[in-house]
């Protein structure tokens, strides 16, 4: 009977991450067609950069429904699919930045990946639209490492660098 029940919550949370996964489909499919009304760059990029929000996490729990481990997940697969997800995103090819990923296999939990996810998403896109302007070529790097109890997660490009008018230290 104790087997039973777990297989019951197995196929229920698989069930759940589906769910969730085809809704932010949908939204993402709504900010699309509403940002396709929009012409002006500066006010569809938001659109966008939230698409690519709602992306990750709607792939993160389609990795979930497809894995055998629900609490877990194969954190260098799913980079190894967010990351050109986000180059198509931003319309960059490889012959403008070159993609370099360095992930040894990972595997975090739950609570661990939809962050972790969120935040390489952000920076990535940040390198996407800000280090490489004017067709200017480079180089992104992503790298992952697990140090004893801790990951060293690396998002490094050879972009044109903050502008000097940028304090670290009061931002």
């Amino acid at each position: 009977q104790l087997r039973l029940s777990l297989q019951e919550k197995e196929v229920l949370l698989k069930e759940i991450h589906h769910r969730v996964k085809n809704n932010m489909q949908v939204i993402s499919s709504l900010l699309d067609l509403q940002s396709a009304q929009i012409t002006d760059p500066q006010i569809r990029a938001p659109f966008r950069d939230n698409q690519n929000r709602i992306k990750s996490m709607a792939l993160f729990h389609e990795r979930l429904y497809q894995s055998a481990d629900l609490a877990r997940i194969d954190f260098t697969d799913y980079l190894q699919t967010l990351v050109p997800k986000l180059f198509d995103s931003y319309h960059i090819t490889d012959q403008q930045v070159s993609l370099s990923i360095e992930a040894a296999e990972i595997s975090l939990e739950v609570s661990q990946a939809i962050p972790c996810g969120l935040i390489i998403t952000e920076l990535v896109a940040n390198a996407l639209k800000h280090a490489f302007p004017k067709g200017r070529h480079g180089e992104l790097y992503l790298g992952m490492e697990k140090t004893g109890e801790e990951i060293l997660l690396v998002v490094s490009d050879n972009g044109i660098g903050l502008p000097q008018t940028v304090d670290l230290g009061n931002a």
